[in-house]
């Protein structure tokens, strides 16, 4: 466990899927389950959260801010405002250090429903995240320390790998690749799957081995960290198989495509970010 969370009493608000991730993570990263807490007003969520994770559960945000060094907003982007305003009154808001995983959320727009100099962290993780394979960009706003930054990053780490984004607008672009990069590669494996089925192949089989070819690719990219062109051009032999497979992606414009779909969640991103 890293000494950033050392002691630290870690409270959600919002007990939905996302929090359970993050709070199992650090469970098993070693932080004691007595320190973790979260509030929810659905009883289901507060029921999943305790089975799951072990932690203290409340249908109050109150006693969960009170009660914690670290506040984690995971409930919908469009409620935030709502449940931030509630707060009010409450007393002690600045005291914690307030990480967002709200999509689309502004530092900006948090902040102003916060006391001034509140310490905060905006954060975009993606669903991988569930399975403890996550990839996060966070951003900090400037009120928060070295130290904050530090718990940031292993409160992400623990559900996966965690980048530092140097600017807040960098995180529409995460949003755009990984956030949403999850649905294309589904997408890739459903269609994989499919034209497996269409040569002979069992549907159990075919969607088995376009999930294992898809994870297996994506390891030996990962440890090996050669480049995926010099990892593409080993498997492809002249005159051979790859090379005709390859042919039709290229004619069929998916490349073309995956940066249109980039490009377009990131848009959209922005978007919502400004409204």
């Amino acid at each position: 466990m890293s000494s950033a969370l050392d002691a630290l009493r870690i409270g959600f608000i919002g007990a939905g899927a996302m929090a359970r991730a993050l709070a199992g993570g650090l469970a098993k990263a070693g932080v004691p389950v007595g320190q973790i807490r979260a509030a929810d007003p659905a009883d289901e969520q507060r029921g999943l959260f305790e089975q799951e994770v072990g932690g203290q559960v409340t249908d109050d945000n109150s006693t969960v801010v009170s009660e914690s060094d670290v506040v984690v907003l995971s409930v919908k982007p469009g409620i935030v405002g709502t449940v931030l305003d509630g707060l009010s009154g409450s007393g002690s808001l600045d005291r914690p250090l307030w990480i967002s995983i709200a999509a689309g959320v502004t530092l900006e727009a948090i902040g102003e429903r916060l006391p001034g100099g509140s310490r905060i962290v905006r954060a975009m993780p993606n669903t991988p995240a569930l399975v403890a394979a996550g990839a996060t960009a966070y951003c900090p706003n400037a009120a928060s320390t070295d130290a904050d930054r530090a718990i940031a990053h292993a409160l992400f780490e623990s559900v996966g790998i965690a980048w530092h984004a140097p600017a807040e607008s960098m995180l529409d672009a995460v949003t755009g690749l990984s956030g949403s990069g999850p649905a294309y590669v589904f997408l890739l494996l459903e269609a994989l799957g499919d034209a497996g089925v269409r040569v002979g192949l069992p549907r159990e089989a075919a969607h088995q081995f376009a999930c294992q070819t898809v994870y297996g690719a994506t390891r030996l990219a990962m440890e090996t960290g050669r480049h995926p062109a010099a990892l593409k051009d080993q498997v492809t032999s002249p005159g051979g198989t790859t090379i005709a497979g390859l042919e039709q992606l290229e004619a069929g414009g998916v490349r073309s495509a995956i940066y249109k779909a980039v490009a377009a969640a990131t848009a959209r991103s922005r978007e919502l970010s400004r409204s």
